[in-house]
This record gives C-alpha cells, structure tokens and sequence, in this order.
C-alpha cells in the first residue's frame, strides 16, 4: 500500500518513524508562479474562498509539495475586529494602515476590550475568517483524501498588537502588564473560536504565527505571561486535530518555553541552528522547518536551496518547511528544488 502525502504528513504530527519526513509549506505558501499557473490570485484570492483554496493548493499541484495552505496572512482577524487593512496588491502582503483601538500604556488611556470587541461567535460568522473557514471545506474536499490540510491563523498577543499596535503592547508588558493581559484575555477566545471553526470545517493542522512574542520584541522570561499561557488554551490539540506554533527569529532561548504551551508542534526559522533545536527539543515536539525563506529560498540558487532542505532532515526535523512565510517573488525552481531534495527525486 502506498503512502499519500496526506499520510506522511499526519505521521509526521504523531512523530510516529518514516523514512523521509513530509516536504510541506506549514506558513505563506503562494507565489507569483503559483498564481499564474492556477488562475487564481491576491488580492481576490485574500477574500474569496473558492480563489483562496485554489491558491492554497498550488504548492501540492505546482510545486510537488505535501500539504495544501491558506489563508497567505496575518491580516484577516485584525480586518474583521475593525482594522483599516489594505488588500489590494498582487505581490504584497496585505498591510494594516489603522489600529482600531487606544491603548496608551505612556498615557494610561485604554479602551475596554470588553466593550470593543465582537464575540466570538459571531467573529467567526463574516469577513475574511469565514472565507478561509469556507477554503478549508473545499480544499477538505478537493484535496483532503491525499493531502493533509493547513490553516494559519494569528496567535492573541500578535493579534493584540495589530489591533492596539505592537509597539504599545509591547511597551504595555513593561509598564502596565495587567492591562495587557486584560486585552490578551479577551482576544485569546477569539482565536479559540477561530481555531476550533478551522478545524471543525477540514484543516488538519492549524499553524499559529505568533511574531510579536519573539525575543525581538520581549524579553525570553516575559513570554509565558504574554503569549504562552494563552496559546496554551487557543492552540490545544485534539484528537486527530493538530496545532503548530510559529515564532519567527532566533527562538533558541524559548524553545522549552514553546514546547511548554502542549501545542503539537513548533515551527522556526533557520536563526535557530537546526542541529541544535534537535538537541534541545527533539523528540519532545513535533519540530517544522527550518529552510531560510529570504536565503536560499527567495534570494538562492536551487543547489543552496537543496543544501538547506538537506540540513534540516538530516537534523532531524519532523517536517521540513519554510522557516518563515514565503516570499511571493520565490522563484519556481526553487520551490520545486525544495520539495524534490525532501522526496529524494
């Protein structure tokens, strides 16, 4: 009997010994190459579902790639909680241009999340997050018998940050943390909601991107408080429903710290030496990465890019993924590169 990608990959999740690990896109997966070989494209493919699953299935249809992905962004619940949010370019990320709410820790002027914010029930039920719980369903149905299906969604202190701005929040952990928590605690069932509505509607997997609480923006013993204790109730895994956690940046100091939140997996970037997250936390997590996606990926040639994919399974990772999103500009050959260098073609 043979072995579907799908399988491989959800192996892979339970850790469970292969003989290769799964060559899978876990963050951004859409390029420009991807758009023009499908048909379906941003902005459009940010706000409809049926472009967004045909976009998110490119890199198993075009790039040989063992998962299928989507949304392509960090933007979706910061626009339906009230942001003004730009989705308008075909080679960009969307960008926020408007924070919805004060939070002044300077000033000591905060606006009451609980008077702000919609719940989560009815969060789930319009905008962009109720197209890309749409996408999981079709992509469930067109490609969920051979490929395992990821949703990304935006962890609660990022998604805090988008709404207040990441600068304030972070500032709030040093002056005020007790109305930081108070907004992470009203934001975290939110991504609670979403995350359970990812999964009810088909996603396998749903890969968290939580950029804020990297050690760029706090300290490594504030992240438990600001991100952790929260993630560790939005992102509990199920029963054949599986969570990742994504930090970009050198996470080496809060490796422990990310396999402490029970979530399935963590993804990281190649600032991490992939040798020495293997050390320090292999076998205790499922690990996804660590391929550059600035180098080799988007600025590399294919044989860098066939280097770095190499290292990472020789490491020992679980997955073998981008250590960030990709580019959009990634160029064709290597993409394909990546994903044949994992299969041994």
């Amino acid at each position: 009997m043979s072995i579907t990608p799908r399988d491989r990959v959800l192996a892979a999740m339970k850790m469970e010994s292969q003989d290769r690990p799964p060559a899978a896109i876990f963050t951004q997966s859409a390029t420009l190459s991807q758009m023009e070989a499908c048909g379906a494209a941003w902005p459009e493919a940010h706000k409809d579902a049926q472009l967004m699953a045909k976009l998110g299935a490119a890199q198993a249809d075009y790039d040989g790639f063992e998962c299928v992905r989507a949304p392509f962004c960090l933007t979706a619940e910061t626009e339906r909680l009230g942001a003004t949010v730009l989705v308008d370019k075909r080679d960009a990320n969307p960008m926020v241009k408007k924070h919805p709410f004060t939070f002044d820790p300077m000033e000591g002027n905060y606006d009451d999340p609980a008077a702000v914010l919609m719940s989560p029930e009815e969060f789930v039920q319009g905008g962009r997050p109720a197209e890309a719980i749409k996408a999981m369903g079709l992509l469930k149905k067109s490609h969920g018998e051979n490929y395992a299906v990821v949703a990304g969604n935006t962890g609660p202190f990022t998604l805090c940050g988008n709404l207040v701005s990441a600068e304030n929040i972070v500032f709030g952990m040093m002056m005020d943390p007790d109305q930081v928590d108070k907004w992470v605690s009203a934001v975290n069932p939110i991504v609670k909601a979403y995350t359970k509505a990812l999964h009810d509607a088909g996603a396998d997997v749903v890969q968290c991107s939580e950029p804020s609480a990297s050690v760029d923006m706090l300290a490594p013993d504030m992240f438990d408080v600001a991100s952790g204790k929260f993630v560790r109730e939005s992102l509990a895994p199920s029963a054949d429903k599986y969570t990742v956690l994504h930090i970009c940046g050198d996470t080496t100091q809060i490796l422990q710290h990310m396999v402490d939140t029970k979530v399935t997996g963590i993804s990281i970037e190649e600032k991490v030496d992939s040798y020495k997250a293997v050390e320090l936390v292999g076998g205790k997590t499922v690990l996804v990465g660590n391929v550059g996606s600035v180098r080799p990926l988007f600025q590399g040639t294919p044989a860098e890019v066939v280097e770095g994919a190499k290292r990472s399974v020789d490491a020992g990772f679980n997955v073998i993924s981008s250590g960030c999103g990709i580019a959009v500009a990634t160029p064709d050959e290597n993409m394909k590169a990546f994903s044949k260098a994992v299969k041994g073609e």
